[in-house]
């Protein structure tokens, strides 16, 4: 008797044929931060994870309450593309701060990360080139890169990108955009000054190349200071697409943020959104509405910025007496993370698992550059564990390091 085909035994595991564009990414930086906030014993400071405790649960609460209680049908149904008219009419109020925006300049999408995804789908084509800085946030290069883009990276200070390095790079690789920033850089926690930031304005509209400006972390501000965004300068607004999120002010669990732009470009995004994920959550959108128009969001945020300024002062006063003789590391005015070079000889990557080891994690920093990485430098969140945590587990990171240098 013939066996069934269905008793057969195989011969290999079967496995899925892969794109090209996802080939050899079974994991990727951003599921590893996870993983190591997951690991049992270990301090992490690899992600930008909010401490739990500081989330205004009572407020939110109350809002998805009055939402389920009064929108109940409308919020459990399906939406638009473009967004809620309710959020897009906050947000455009929260951006009317520093530059002019109605609803109808807002598109809606499930966090910034999603933005960045549809910003790539709508504007990119295999084989364009992407400038970033060097470094830039990490899930950015992995958004554009799998949609065929090739990243190059242009030189930066303290100020931020340098605008002479931006302009040659635009003369040499002629690219479809430009990606920045500019306030409380993830990783390196820097922010472009107003000077820095009206430079390189001045040189995107003289090459007529368009900026996607990312700006999560700049109402995290530690000293009351706030920074408008370049899209803000003039003649900026039309050429800038301007990403917010609500994940680092409200909650990322909520995963709701929003895309500022002008013109035809609007109905492209709408498009793009709905080919991904058709709308972002009703409920979700509805609340955050009613969350930012019956909560004092400025003095919740200005709550959180003051512990995390305590939080940094904390890591800074720690890893300055471990760092080696002409390491770098900066000193942001707000956001969260620190970023650390520890110059020739040391290799970040190849010391995390004895940090693990000692019980603490951070983010090597070769993952945050488009090319010609440092692998010298790490990134470190200083948001999620109080000032006593952070110093004794800055501590076991200091011995690893002293390590290396007697290696």
């Amino acid at each position: 008797m013939t066996p069934s085909p269905l008793q057969v035994p195989a011969q290999h595991p079967f496995r899925f044929p892969v794109a090209a564009r996802y080939a050899g990414m079974e994991s990727s930086p951003l599921k590893d931060i996870f993983a190591l906030a997951a690991l049992e014993g270990v301090v992490s400071f690899a992600g930008g994870i909010p401490d739990p405790e500081l989330f205004a649960l009572e407020d939110v609460t109350a809002c998805y309450d009055w939402v389920l209680s009064h929108q109940g049908h409308r919020a459990l149904q399906y939406g638009v593309s473009e967004g809620e008219v309710e959020l897009r009419e906050q947000a455009a109020r929260r951006l009317s701060r520093d530059l002019p925006t109605d609803a109808s300049q807002i598109r809606v999408t499930s966090g910034s990360q999603e933005g960045l995804f549809v910003v790539a789908q709508a504007l990119l084509e295999p084989g364009d080139v992407v400038l970033v800085e060097s470094p830039t946030y990490l899930a950015a290069v992995q958004a554009f890169s799998v949609h065929g883009a090739r990243m190059i990276g242009v030189d930066t200070d303290d100020d931020g990108v340098i605008p002479e390095a931006l302009e040659e790079a635009i003369r040499t690789h002629h690219p479809r955009m430009v990606y920045l920033i500019p306030t409380f850089q993830n990783p390196t926690g820097r922010t472009m000054p107003i000077a820095r930031r009206q430079a390189v304005a001045e040189v995107l509209q003289r090459t007529e190349v368009p900026l996607v400006e990312d700006d999560p972390y700049g109402a995290l501000s530690f000293s009351g200071s706030t920074w408008a965004p370049i899209a803000a300068l003039p003649g900026m607004g039309e050429r800038t697409i301007l990403l917010n999120s609500m994940s680092k002010l409200m909650s990322p669990g909520v995963r709701i943020g929003w895309m500022r732009a002008e013109g035809p470009i609007l109905d492209t995004l709408a498009v793009a959104k709905a080919a991904i994920s058709m709308q972002s959550s009703v409920v979700d959108q509805l609340t955050v509405a009613r969350y930012l128009e019956t909560t004092d969001l400025d003095a919740h945020v200005a709550r959180v910025s003051a512990v995390y300024r305590d939080r940094r002062d904390a890591m800074a006063a720690a890893i300055a007496p471990v760092l080696p003789d002409g390491a770098h590391v900066t000193h942001p005015e707000g956001g969260m993370f620190l970023w650390a070079a520890l110059g020739e000889g040391y290799d970040a990557q190849l010391m995390l698992p004895e940090a693990v080891a000692a019980g603490v994690a951070y983010l090597p920093g070769w993952s945050f550059f488009a090319d010609h990485a440092d692998r010298s430098t790490m990134r470190l969140s200083f948001v999620t564990h109080s000032p006593a945590v952070i110093e004794e587990a800055i501590g076991h990171l200091g011995e690893v390091i002293a390590q290396h240098a007697e290696g």
